[in-house]
């Protein structure tokens, strides 16, 4: 254990185990009991010594940069270090429990299950990777049933709404990739991408997602919304400012996202399954089949 002045405060530092461990106080007296707390909590285990907080900011640091998602890890990982404020060694499934319950109040359970994927790979990183605890929190943990997949549509006369409503600079960066998403079937961040990704000598884009690089077929029509500078409005920027214009318009029960629905289902009329799911990049057929061809038995039958 090593104490010194820090500016106007003392700072402790502890090593062990190739980890450290920094915290900074108000006072030298403070600093010491934290200090010899800590150590006198090693005994003879060479795992679970760190605190969950410890092992989140590593994450942090060390693999949350090499992720797509890594704007939406980091900020979910702050919301986690409040639930576990212990040692790693004494989180266990009941804790996980407590989080999961607490989340449940007032998020789906779809995004539960998403948040409890990035939190077990934190926990299973720190036991794998980097021998920092010996259990696994998650074992005998149920997780919610994901939400079925939104079955809502935009109807031409709510889209009318949305694109003729008077606006400045990035709303109307919004309106314009609403449209794109309504003729591509592109999410919104895909969307806000797409005209820097067209190439229009191959009529297609050409997305760096999560999973690799996804070429996506444009129409004539999408092409000519495509020809564009790129948009100035961030993804997070722009699903605000599109729920303001919605709530604006008095519409409800209607998302960006749902864009996409609409899209695909209109698609669905002119090409084939398979076709389509080169379009949205689905992996699941299944899930095409059943939420976006909408075509009723009676529709099917006077193509036959």
């Amino acid at each position: 254990m090593y104490v010194r002045k820090y500016r106007d405060k003392w700072r402790v530092e502890i090593t062990k185990h190739g980890e450290r461990l920094s915290k900074v106080f108000e006072t030298k007296r403070e600093a010491q009991a934290w200090g010899h707390e800590v150590e006198s909590s090693f005994g003879t285990k060479a795992t679970g010594w760190q605190t969950f907080e410890h092992v989140a900011q590593r994450y942090i640091k060390e693999v949350c940069p090499k992720k797509k998602g890594a704007v939406w890890e980091v900020r979910r990982i702050h919301t986690f270090i409040p639930y576990f404020p212990k040692k790693l060694g004494d989180i266990d499934a009941p804790d996980i429990a407590a989080w999961r319950d607490d989340r449940l109040k007032s998020v789906s359970s779809s995004t539960v299950v998403r948040e409890a994927n990035l939190l077990r790979h934190v926990f299973s990183t720190a036991r794998d990777e980097w021998r920092l605890m010996e259990q696994d929190p998650f074992r005998g943990i149920k997780l919610p049933a994901e939400n079925a997949p939104r079955t809502a549509t935009w109807t031409w006369q709510l889209i009318k709404r949305v694109l003729r409503r008077e606006s400045t600079w990035k709303t109307r960066e919004v309106q314009d990739a609403f449209r794109i998403s309504l003729a591509t079937a592109m999410r919104l961040q895909e969307a806000l991408a797409a005209p820097a990704t067209f190439d229009p000598v191959r009529s297609v884009c050409v997305m760096d997602t999560k999973t690799g690089l996804r070429t996506i077929p444009v129409s004539r029509r999408a092409a000519k919304y495509l020809n564009r500078p790129p948009f100035q409005v961030s993804p997070n920027e722009a699903s605000t400012l599109f729920a303001k214009l919605t709530k604006s318009l008095m519409i409800d029960g209607l998302t960006f996202h749902d864009a996409r629905a609409s899209a695909l289902t209109m698609m669905s009329k002119k090409v084939s399954v398979m076709d389509l799911a080169r379009v949205s990049g689905h992996k699941d057929i299944s899930l095409l089949v059943h939420t976006y061809y909408r075509e009723s038995s009676e529709d099917i039958a006077k193509k036959l």
